[in-house]
């Protein structure tokens, strides 16, 4: 069981071909500071002693955040921007990959997270993405130890962009830096304005926010301003911009934050 958040089961690793997969690595929660629920460690809200319950949240964080600083060594390296991409279930995070490989060709790779399934995994690779599945089982979110596994498997080439898509989820994936250079948080209009009041640590996080599905607002009971004003309120240095990646309408603004963050491929051979 996890000491911090109480999600727990192991990380399976797969690489996505055709309509198969092929299991590639099996990772135990207990090799990155995940524990079994034998061994007695309880997680908040269970009525272990307090400031024991600290010292094993920190003592988590403190491992996943050794193993992120070599992942994003690993990556600065190679010269890959790694995004780590994360919404509430049904925000559209697959949709929006799935549109941003077939609009800017060979450049992405994917580290999809899911509890379970290769179906968004298929999705990705079927818009021209080279992409590994990563089901966490009862795991609540992706992790640095889980995004290494994904790493040595999908090896992306310098020059470029690497999304992970975070387990659906607005609470823990705020939690574990990954070794990502930016915090991508999508909101879309159908879940409610009020999701930066809600879940404040996640969109803190956030480098950008991107307001997905707003090709629905004529439809749907969604306050723009009152969304945006929380934001700000929340995390005032958070860029927004307003996304429909089902139409199309605003993803140039999203392509060109992009492409400002892409650095130049490193020389592998220097």
């Amino acid at each position: 069981m996890c000491a911090t958040c109480g999600c727990s089961g192991g990380a399976v690793v797969r690489v996505v071909d055709g309509q198969d997969d092929q299991h590639q690595h099996g990772h135990n929660h207990s090799q990155h500071g995940h524990q079994d629920g034998a061994t007695g460690l309880l997680h908040a809200g269970t009525g272990a002693d307090g400031a024991r319950t600290v010292i094993l949240e920190q003592k988590v964080l403190a491992k996943n955040d050794r193993l992120a600083a070599l992942n994003r060594e690993w990556l600065a390296e190679r010269g890959v921007l790694a995004i780590n991409l994360m919404s509430s279930p049904g925000a559209g995070k697959t949709t929006l990959l799935e549109r941003t490989a077939r609009e800017l060709g060979g450049r992405l790779t994917v580290i999809e997270g899911d509890q379970e399934t290769t179906l968004d995994a298929s999705r990705i690779k079927a818009a021209g993405a080279a992409v590994v599945q990563i089901n966490t089982g009862a795991g609540c979110h992706l992790d640095a130890a889980m995004v290494a596994d994904g790493l040595r498997v999908l090896d992306p080439p310098g020059g470029s962009i690497l999304f992970i898509e975070n387990v659906g989820n607005l609470v823990c994936p705020a939690l574990f830096d990954l070794g990502e250079a930016a915090k991508v948080v999508i909101s879309s209009v159908t879940e409610g304005a009020d999701k930066p009041a809600k879940y404040p640590n996640m969109f803190r996080q956030a480098d950008l926010v991107l307001l997905n599905k707003t090709d629905l607002l004529p439809y749907v009971d969604f306050d723009v301003r009152a969304h945006s004003a929380d934001l700000r309120r929340v995390s005032p240095a958070s860029l927004m911009l307003q996304v429909s990646a089902a139409t199309g309408e605003g993803l140039s603004a999203w392509y060109d934050w992009l492409w400002r963050r892409t650095p130049p491929p490193a020389d592998r051979e220097s």
